[in-house]
């Protein structure tokens, strides 16, 4: 059974629960990381307790795009041990044992709560839930993706086996919740919006970003931020850069995030529209302290996106009153309404694209309105995704 009304902020916390979080944290990097601390911080603040578990190994090497898992410099506040291999199955066994016995043999955890994004995991999360099943210890899901933004070999069949062994789960919009609903299943499904990250700290001057970049302290600047994938759409930014250089001469476009794919199309693709001098481009992973300074120097925020749920960049772009230029795909409408926090265009529609950043800078008082509505937004959500957790582990922990 699925509650699909969207979620009150539930201001007092009902009870007290005893909650492992297993997932990524640092030293490994990324969105999923992120959430991860986010999540502990906001559960903790209502009165949880919270326990944080990460991998040993989160990828084999020979699968992971990028050049490495792990952030420079990463500090976990929350010291999570690594225990989860993903790839090797006796330490499925050795996780499910530690989770199971707590801080003694009899003070195990209420419940244990896993992030999910991926099929990949889905095994060693499936067994590792049904083993804590056996002792009494239901689990939840946190769904950031139902299904992957890119096919994998049998990706419904596994997350299946993952999601039939949870008491319940949050999906972080409603396209997410959609696709629950399509793989099946009887567990009770919660929605909340994504949370807005604090975690980066306050923004800088613009003057300050801007010269650190290199870039004119007058001119429109929008920002493509995270890691490089062909589902996001760089390359149809790309190709509505002329037109917005047309409607904004001095406009330039920074690309800030590691390339999972090739970069030589992209670069190609940056000299046959002769944006050399517009275009610039920082292939790296961005350290957390180093993140103030692009969304600091941007204007706007735009995610060209082909596919998706939902977006974890946005939430950083609403913590530093960014307002996001994005497409009508997936959960993105639902977490950047159109005309209230940012602008929506159709995807992959290179002149649709240019036209509402060329909107955005143009039109008499939008981008100032645009901004004040990502404020408004950031308020409106501060309680919802922890009400909708206590609700799911109400029901999972009676």
């Amino acid at each position: 059974m699925t509650d699909e009304r969207p979620h009150p902020p539930n201001p007092q916390t009902p009870e007290h629960y005893d909650v492992v979080l297993i997932g990524p944290y640092a030293p490994y990097r990324g969105g999923i990381a992120h959430f991860g601390e986010t999540l502990r911080g906001g559960m903790e603040a209502r009165g949880h307790s919270v326990t944080p578990l990460t991998f040993s190994r989160q990828y084999p090497s020979l699968f992971f795009p990028g050049k490495t898992q792990f952030a420079p410099g990463a500090r976990s506040e929350s010291d999570a041990p690594r225990l989860l291999d993903s790839c090797w199955p006796p330490s499925w066994f050795r996780t499910a044992r530690r989770v199971a016995r707590g801080g003694g043999p009899d003070d195990r955890p209420d419940a244990a709560l896993f992030q999910y994004w991926m099929p990949f995991f889905a095994p060693a999360y499936g067994t590792v839930a049904r083993l804590l099943r056996r002792h009494g210890v239901p689990s939840l899901a946190v769904v950031h993706n139902a299904t992957p933004h890119e096919r994998f070999p049998l990706g419904n069949t596994l997350t299946r086996f993952f999601l039939k062994a949870c008491a319940g789960h949050l999906a972080l919009s409603g396209a997410v919740r959609e696709n629950l609903r399509a793989l099946g299943g009887e567990a009770p499904v919660q929605q909340a919006a994504h949370p807005v990250y604090d975690r980066f700290g306050a923004t800088l001057a613009r003057a300050e970003a801007r010269a650190a970049l290199g870039l004119p302290q007058k001119a429109p600047v929008l920002l493509f931020f995270g890691f490089v994938r062909a589902y996001k759409g760089l390359d149809v930014l790309l190709d509505a850069m002329p037109r917005v250089l047309k409607a904004l001469p001095e406009a330039h476009l920074v690309v800030a995030g590691e390339f999972y794919d090739d970069p030589a199309p992209y670069r190609a693709q940056i000299r046959r529209h002769g944006l050399g001098r517009r275009v610039h481009v920082y292939d790296q992973y961005v350290p957390d302290d180093e993140v103030p300074r692009y969304f600091a120097a941007a204007d706007a925020v735009v995610q060209p996106y082909r596919t998706a749920t939902q977006s974890g960049v946005a939430q950083i772009a609403f913590h530093f009153d960014r307002p996001v230029i994005t497409t009508d795909v997936g959960g993105l409408t639902e977490h950047i309404p159109h005309e209230q926090a940012g602008l929506v265009a159709p995807p992959e529609d290179p002149a649709a694209l240019a036209e509402a950043v060329a909107r955005f800078f143009t039109e008499d008082g939008l981008a100032a309105r645009l901004r004040r509505g990502v404020r408004h937004l950031k308020r409106q959500r501060s309680d919802d995704l922890y009400g909708a957790l206590e609700d799911l582990l109400a029901t999972a922990c009676r």
